[in-house]
């Protein structure tokens, strides 16, 4: 039972980063201006002064974008790739089924890198966007993600014996 419950979190992991990444291309104006927004550190009042530069170039906030973009397709790929080799190892023996996993850890990793280290690291730390609506609730967001993305890498990563 375990071993296809690690192949369905997998499965899940895939569906949400592709999901993130295709709302983010249908809404492509939309998310740049979020990203444009974090970036040139607009409207912060709480820390006015910042050790960094902000970044006001629109050819940077779209290479910004097109990376997230583009992580969270990765993210999605590799961990539906991991959901099928789970899925297809889920009767063999131990080491046949704990050599599966490579794929789904890397998708549950790389998601882990978008919310984790860009959006929290990245995004909180150094652009300081708790300090609007908007990234306060993306922040949330982000942690949510992290978490939840981590414990399905720690799920899946356990040894199977």
């Amino acid at each position: 039972m375990i071993r296809i419950i690690k192949s369905v979190l997998a499965a899940f992991v895939a569906l949400f980063c592709l999901m993130y990444a295709l709302q983010n291309i249908v809404n492509l104006n939309a998310a740049y201006g979020f990203v444009a927004a974090v970036l040139t550190m607009s409207d912060h009042a709480v820390y006015p002064s910042h050790f960094g530069p902000a970044i006001t170039s629109p050819a940077l906030i779209w290479v910004a974008l097109i990376v997230i973009i583009a992580l969270e397709v990765l993210a999605g790929l590799l961990a539906a790739k991991g959901a099928v080799d789970l899925w297809r190892a889920r009767r063999g023996d131990a080491a046949t089924f704990n050599g599966a996993k490579t794929f789904a850890i890397a998708g549950c990793g790389v998601a882990l890198i978008i919310w984790f280290g860009l959006f929290s690291t990245f995004g909180g730390a150094y652009f300081q966007m708790w300090q609007t609506q908007l990234g306060t609730a993306s922040l949330a967001g982000a942690f949510q993600y992290s978490v939840l993305n981590g414990l399905v890498l720690l799920i899946i990563q356990s040894a199977d014996e």
